[in-house]
């Protein structure tokens, strides 16, 4: 587990295929305090240290990962965010990041809004029931607040010292970069999608929820703070 929060850049130093994946040399600093087996978050994606060196560590990106994230893009000479495990004795100075890529989504558009950036990510509409406006998401690894949300894409703002310390610095319009959604917004979204499914031909709800008469369908207009409310989420 991660808190979004990048340690280093580090530099892709060679990319070898393997059969169904490839394989990541990164040269960084960290490869001195990294060992064998320890979890690296690498733009966003948890991968296990294979081998390392005073100077690099390498890690071995499986197929299905390179279907869902933007890992198989990276060539040698690539700048990475770099983010080792947190200790239970740690603060969670972002927000809880598993390193479990959920989608990618293109950059529309960076601006600069004074001394902050602003950057503007494509998302597909089946993904925005997990996202809200201030709430929190992984970009490319780094724990952003959204400022806007709209049907088809979000708004990120990024302070200078983010900027100047991770590789959002490189993105441009067009870029993919990979998303992972807050995983407590997952679980409730998956909660209430579980009670819709228990729902009975009369309309109520399976075991305790239909003594209850608190039965909530998400509808289509999603998740709405009336739901929430009422199954228990809101006082």
């Amino acid at each position: 587990m991660f808190n979004g929060i990048i340690e280093e850049t580090g530099r892709v130093v060679s990319v070898r295929n393997l059969a169904g994946g490839k394989e990541l040399t990164i040269r960084c600093d960290l490869a001195g305090e990294m060992k064998v087996d320890n979890s690296l978050c690498v733009n966003g994606v948890c991968q296990t240290v294979v081998r390392k060196d005073p100077a690099s560590v390498t890690v071995q990106v499986v197929e299905e990962t390179l279907r869902k994230t933007a890992l198989g893009s990276l060539r040698s000479g690539d700048e990475v965010n770099l983010e080792r495990s947190m200790t239970l004795a740690q603060r969670i100075d972002g927000h809880i990041v598993q390193g479990h890529v959920d989608t990618t989504g293109p950059i529309l558009d960076v601006s600069r809004e004074g001394a902050n950036w602003l950057i503007r990510i494509g998302l597909d509409p089946q993904w925005s029931d997990l996202i809200v406006g201030r709430g929190s998401i992984a970009v490319d690894g780094v724990s952003l607040t959204v400022a806007r949300v709209t049907a088809d894409s979000f708004l990120v703002a990024i302070i200078p010292y983010t900027w100047e310390h991770t590789v959002l610095r490189n993105r441009k319009k067009g870029s993919v970069v990979n998303l992972e959604f807050d995983i407590l917004g997952k679980y409730v979204v998956q909660f209430l999608k579980n009670r819709t499914a228990a729902r009975q031909p009369d309309g109520m709800l399976q075991g305790d929820e239909q003594a209850s008469g608190v039965a909530r369908t998400t509808g289509a207009g999603g998740v709405s703070e009336e739901i929430l409310r009422k199954s228990g989420f809101t006082g």
